[in-house]
């Protein structure tokens, strides 16, 4: 009973930051949104906060450390079927983009350490943080997501991209590498 209230108080806290709190409505407001996906063009861009927290694995991830690449972040669940449907097409894109100075990173919520680790073995090679209670999604402050959803991260640390859904390999990887391309002249 005690573990269902703590799904039960993550699960909200959680969707209540996803949904829309904080800066997120004026963020999305001032970029173009089409089909589930918020693009940003550079002068529009909000600068990500300091991000980081404990991979699943073991470890830690700031997202600091990878400032200069083009950062794309899911975040997933085991237990969510749409994430189970887009992890070969996120895995796909990871392979073809990360020679173009692209890298990956899960955010793992609301889930059992074991049945996250079970699920990524196999499907995909990058890490993933591992975030029960919501609060990796909570230091990226604009997110809006509904499991799952991805962010692009632009070379200076802004939000260039927002998928508000299950995404593809054809729909992810040319926003992947149209971010990637810029600045690259």
């Amino acid at each position: 009973m005690r573990r269902l209230a703590a799904v039960l108080a993550a699960a909200a806290v959680t969707a209540g930051v996803l949904t829309g709190c904080g800066g997120e409505d004026n963020w999305a407001k001032k970029c173009g949104t089409a089909g589930g996906v918020v693009e940003c063009g550079p002068d529009q861009r909000t600068e990500v906060k300091p991000v980081s927290g404990e991979l699943l694995d073991g470890g830690s991830y700031d997202l600091a450390q990878d400032r200069g690449k083009v950062v794309v972040v899911n975040f997933w669940g085991s237990w969510c079927a749409p994430c189970r449907a887009e992890a070969d097409d996120l895995e796909n894109t990871f392979q073809a983009t990360k020679d173009k100075g692209v890298t990956f990173i899960g955010v793992n919520s609301r889930d059992d350490k074991d049945a996250a680790r079970e699920f990524e073995r196999g499907r995909v090679t990058y890490p993933s943080i591992y975030d029960f209670e919501g609060r990796v999604g909570l230091q990226f402050d604009v997110t809006n997501t509904a499991m799952p959803s991805t962010l692009i991260i632009d070379r200076q640390g802004r939000i260039a991209v927002a998928i508000r859904q299950a995404t593809t390999v054809t729909q992810l990887q040319p926003l992947v590498e149209r971010v990637a391309a810029e600045g690259n002249g």
